[in-house]
């Protein structure tokens, strides 16, 4: 099972080193790390997206909370959010397929953002479902390179977190 789980951080250097290096030490694989400063420069905001079960998940989160730049674990698993992952695909385009991977990017609402004699690079924000199945359109055409940021996550409605 996959866990969302979000955390406040002090805004300081080697706090991500130690955040990860606390996943290695106990064996556990982070599936996708997104970290950005949040709206107040001291905080950064980690999205990690770990794999097991519920023990596992509460392992991780005491170990985290242990830590002294830790601000907040907020555990999404569960929960209505609101999430996200850009991704940027280089992709073949001779002349002739032009057209047929403009009406695949605008079905999913992607944009081109670079166009060379021979590729297009297309940006789509969207779920991680979104996000693979487009790549698996684009696949035939044949991707010479692809950049994705993880999920990002966040609570909805009113509640923080």
């Amino acid at each position: 099972m996959q866990h969302t789980i979000t955390v406040l951080v002090e805004n300081k250097f080697g706090v991500l080193a130690r955040v990860s290096g606390l996943f290695a030490r106990r064996g556990f694989n982070i599936e996708s790390l997104a970290v950005s400063i949040t709206d107040d420069p001291t905080v950064s905001r980690m999205t990690i997206v770990v794999g097991g079960d519920n023990t596992v998940l509460e392992q991780i989160s005491k170990q985290l909370n242990k830590l002294i730049d830790v601000i907040k674990v907020f555990d999404y698993t569960g929960l209505p959010v609101v999430e996200r992952e850009l991704a940027m695909i280089k992709v073949n385009a001779e002349a002739k397929n032009r057209a047929e991977l403009m009406q695949i990017v605008d079905i999913f609402r992607g944009k081109i953002i670079d166009i060379s004699d021979r590729s297009f690079t297309i940006e789509v924000t969207g779920s991680l479902d979104k996000v693979n199945a487009i790549e698996s359109l684009l696949s035939p055409y044949g991707i010479q390179e692809m950049v994705r940021t993880g999920k990002i996550a966040m609570i909805r409605g009113a509640r923080l977190g």
